[in-house]
């Protein structure tokens, strides 16, 4: 067995993709529209779905926003410098929503973006990762 994906519903795909590629660095992979259902499937990710997990981006026609509940926590991508992405993040227009620093009660150096539909993003620095978060 291998995870695939995690699948987001997005408001504005065009705007979700932009944040996903030109500030985080992703590439879309393929796109997909199913004119029966009413949808559009773009799959992101840092390298080909046969070797690397993707985020597949959902965008329902017609529906520009979601209540994101409280059941979702966040993605987490591996950085090498947390705060230097951050920055780059918020050079880009995105949000920061924690600076980079410790994890509470760990040396794990841990930051958190929002990407355009209010999805929280870990960022967790490349060799202090002891534990989950």
């Amino acid at each position: 067995m291998r995870f695939l994906h995690t699948m987001l519903r997005v408001g504005n795909l065009d705007r979700s993709i932009a944040f996903y590629t030109q500030v985080l660095q992703m590439r879309e992979l393929r796109r997909h529209d199913v004119p029966e259902g009413k949808y559009t499937l773009a799959f992101i990710g840092y390298g080909v779905e046969s070797t690397h997990t993707v985020l597949e981006l959902t965008y329902n026609w017609g529906v520009d926003q979601y209540d994101l509940g409280t059941a979702f926590g966040h993605l987490a991508i591996e950085v090498e410098d947390a705060a230097a992405t951050c920055e780059a993040v918020r050079q880009a227009g995105g949000k920061v929503t924690r600076e980079a620093g410790p994890v509470k009660f760990g040396t794990t150096i841990i930051a958190f973006v929002e990407d355009p539909d209010g999805y929280k993003i870990e960022f967790i620095q490349r060799n202090t990762r002891l534990h989950a978060t």
